[in-house]
């Protein structure tokens, strides 16, 4: 089952594709779309949407997960990420990709087994479970790989309890 995780953020928007092969985790590929903040909102959405797509259909992933919005202390960032989220979900619902959306915690936990681990640990077990030599940079493209080793570990998990 390959995923597509994303890490939704309007200057910057992370992206990682994990496969699951029934011998592990596998990472397929990963990098981050940066768009410019001297462009306007409609125009830095729209390359969003355009790259998401591309991304879909070159991989044609089995789902598409992402982070859920966690509202902190600066409302902008928040409806400008909120914002990049929903460019993500509408390319992949175009694409026939079903969503997944999982919490900052569900990610953490599932990549570290800690709901409180910090960005070094998720990064350094998300190189671990891959079984990369580097940690993924930039950061925003490890923590997508994140969000898709989640969402593939919830599958699983489900999976067995059936």
């Amino acid at each position: 089952m390959l995923t597509l995780g994303i890490d939704p953020g309007t200057a910057t928007l992370g992206f990682g594709l994990v496969e699951e092969n029934g011998q592990g985790l596998r990472e397929i590929s990963y990098g981050a779309i940066k768009t410019s903040p001297k462009d306007e909102p409609g125009h830095r959405l729209h390359k969003l949407h355009d790259e998401v797509t591309k991304l879909i259909k070159k991989h044609r992933p089995d789902f598409v997960a992402i982070e859920k919005l966690f509202f902190g202390v600066n409302t902008k960032t928040a409806m400008s990420v909120g914002q990049a989220r929903g460019v993500v979900v509408l390319a992949a619902a175009e694409s026939g990709v079903p969503v997944a959306e999982y919490s900052p915690l569900e990610v953490k936990i599932a990549a570290t087994g800690y709901g409180r681990a910090d960005k070094r640990q998720m990064q350094m077990m998300v190189k671990t479970l891959l079984k990369l030599n580097d940690i993924p940079k930039p950061d925003d493209a490890a923590d997508a790989l994140a969000v898709a080793i989640c969402h593939l570990n919830s599958v699983k998990i489900g999976s067995l309890k059936k």
